[in-house]
């Protein structure tokens, strides 16, 4: 065990071709650096993979890692990470998940795991306090997510691909009960190693620092976040499909690939049209007092419901207004094994490549009785799907169209429409993992969501994106789930958005004060501000959990230290300032004709986030900055 609680102490490195496994160096010090979940996959990922490998190469490693929250029984402590080499962007990729795999493997006695090499044939495995044993997989091969899962044995933390990851589809995801690590080709991946299923079990527990602290903490915090509107009411009440009326009054609700911010029939896909018409019950991670899930209605069974960048990209990006359909496509994505922000992503920039007759593929923007059929050949790479299944990048360089390929560094784009938010526009183009809103620093909090801070201006938002891109790597690594930020946010400001005090907390949000303000703290260190931050509470947690002594600002600097690790190794990838962009479509045309700013002015906001981040202007982290965060170039592999 580490001296720190919320740590097994251990992590098991397994080599799945010689089907051995053994104990992986991970020192206290590397716990205090790095915390845990993504940021500890990313040392790991560095130390051992060299630049030039591929996503698909034997030497490329997968690691699913867990925070010293997870198994505490904190708020929403449930989320674990997978971190690999993705093959859609083949640059470092990080997913989240809150199934119940992460505790399981605490259970099981271990931080993390790290799966090398590929196995010969089929297998699933199984990981103990004891012991690791490897078994056939023939028997699994070709079912679905589900019904994988229903066949493995006893009760316990599972881990399964389906046959999207079989067939290497390039966005394939990994599922933990009903939870999925949706992004970035983590279930391609573990299909390419043949492994199909993951099962962890034990009796374990992390032990807890100061467990009296950590229970008035974590009912403190239960209770805060009870209150709060956006976690404790409109979240619970209508799910993330909740934020579709934000989008659409904001203009940044995707529609027909990105090509406008508005749908006017953007009611028949609301949360709270959900919740009236499909809801049975809230539904959420284990740990979690939010429960923004949805469990719905189909053919007299209960099924999770989709989520908001589900039904905004497979809705209105589409030109459909089903709601039911999506439900449908959402269960048959979940089950078949793939992301559904990615697969929309390909489906509309098909449509629109056949609309302007580059790829006469029979796709259509409104035409959606083809799409169930589609997504099977996806999964099974069969006619249009072995291309689909590549991605929008791969589609744009055989076909053209690249200037409406919603993709940032192979990565699709999620559904908020960044016209409407430029802050969030420039977090897509700079987010280490691609298109992807949380990575992006998720702006659109203060962008529409919580708050209205000018969202189409450019002053401070640069500072907030980097900020909040600390916060929320570090509180991702912890095992905390990311929508505990939102109350950040005073609740006064959500409930009466219009009133004098919303109004002037917004403008000044926006003003050069703040965001010289915002300059100044994120130098900082705990000597300098030794506080916790109201609203976030996850410092004090992990301080009663670990026993570490972690302030605010200590938190800010782990997430920091994470994300430029990530940065730098993807340099050493290959990656250069200029993939650090947007469509043209977004940074080119006006979402709103009658709207001069209705565009991203990116090459503004990024070189105000060089500046802010310590990077030169070719996007690299300097010396200096390295130097402050304890990185240095000796540290990688190559």
């Amino acid at each position: 065990m580490s001296k720190y609680g919320g740590y097994m102490g251990k992590v098991v490195d397994i080599d799945l071709c010689a089907r051995t496994y053994r104990l992986y160096p991970w020192s206290e010090e590397d716990q205090r650096r790095y915390l845990g979940g993504k940021i500890m996959a990313a040392r790991i990922i560095a130390d051992n993979v060299a630049p030039a490998v591929g996503a698909f190469d034997d030497a490329n490693i997968l690691v699913v890692s867990t925070g010293p929250l997870n198994g505490c029984n904190t708020p929403t402590s449930a989320r674990f990470n997978v971190s690999t080499i993705s093959p859609l962007t083949n640059l470092l990729t990080s997913s989240n998940c809150g199934g119940n795999f992460g505790i399981y493997l605490k259970k099981a006695g271990y931080d993390a795991l790290i799966l090398r090499n590929k196995a010969t044939t089929p297998i699933w495995m199984e990981i103990s306090e004891d012991q690791v044993l490897f078994h056939d997989a023939a028997h699994l091969w070709g079912k679905t997510t589900s019904e994988t899962q229903a066949l493995l044995p006893g009760n316990d933390g599972y881990l399964a691909i389906g046959p999207a990851g079989e067939h290497r589809v390039k966005y394939a995801n990994l599922t933990s009960g009903e939870r999925v690590a949706g992004r970035g080709g983590t279930g391609a991946v573990l299909g390419d190693k043949n492994v199909k299923a993951i099962v962890a079990r034990g009796n374990r527990k992390p032990d807890i620092a100061n467990p009296e602290k950590t229970k008035q903490l974590t009912k403190n915090w239960v209770a805060a976040l009870r209150k709060h509107p956006f976690c404790g009411e409109r979240l619970p009440k209508y799910g993330t499909a909740g934020l579709v009326r934000s989008m659409q009054k904001g203009h940044t609700l995707a529609t027909k690939n990105f090509a406008a911010g508005q749908y006017d029939n953007y009611e028949a896909i609301s949360g709270e049209t959900l919740s009236a018409k499909y809801l049975i019950k809230n539904k959420g991670c284990m740990t979690c007092p939010i429960q923004c899930g949805r469990q719905v209605g189909r053919s007299g069974k209960a099924i999770k419901g989709p989520e908001l960048e589900t039904i905004g990209l497979w809705g209105p990006n589409l030109l459909n207004s089903d709601l039911q359909a999506i439900i449908e496509w959402n269960y048959q994505m979940d089950e078949l094994g793939m992301d559904t922000i990615s697969a929309a992503g390909c489906v509309a920039f098909a449509m629109e490549l056949n609309e302007k007759g580059l790829w006469q593929n029979g796709l259509e923007f409104g035409v959606t009785d083809q799409i169930p059929q589609v997504l099977h050949d996806i999964a099974y790479r069969r006619g249009i799907g072995d291309e689909l299944a590549e991605g929008t990048r791969y589609l744009s360089q055989k076909y053209g169209g690249s200037e409406f390929a919603m993709q940032v560094k192979g990565m699709e784009l999620s559904a908020y429409e960044p016209r409407g938010a430029v802050g969030q526009g420039l977090g897509y183009a700079v987010s280490n993992r691609g298109g992807d809103h949380l990575n992006a620093g998720y702006t659109m909090i203060y962008e529409g969501l919580a708050m209205n801070v000018k969202p189409r201006k450019v002053q401070a938002k640069a500072e907030l994106t980097v900020l909040n891109q600390n916060i929320m790597e570090a509180a991702s690594a912890a095992g905390s789930c990311l929508f505990t930020l939102y109350a950040f946010v005073p609740g006064f400001l959500i409930k009466k958005p219009h009133s004098v005090i919303s109004r002037v907390v917004n403008a000044v949000m926006a003003s050069s004060l703040v965001a010289a303000t915002l300059r100044l703290v994120m130098k900082a260190n705990d000597k300098v501000l030794p506080i916790h931050m109201p609203g976030l509470p996850h410092s004090q947690l992990i301080s009663a959990v670990t026993g570490m002594r972690v302030k605010f600002m200590t938190l800010c600097q782990i997430g920091e230290r994470g994300y430029n690790l990530e940065r730098l190794y993807n340099v050493k990838r290959g990656l250069t300032a200029a993939d650090d962009r947007l469509p043209g479509r977004l940074v080119n045309e006006l979402e709103d004709p009658q709207l001069p700013d209705s565009k991203v002015p990116l090459a503004i906001l990024k070189r105000k986030y060089y500046r802010i981040r310590g990077w030169d202007q070719s996007g690299v982290p300097l010396a200096k900055t390295l130097r402050r965060l304890g990185l240095v170039l000796r540290d990688f592999l190559i």
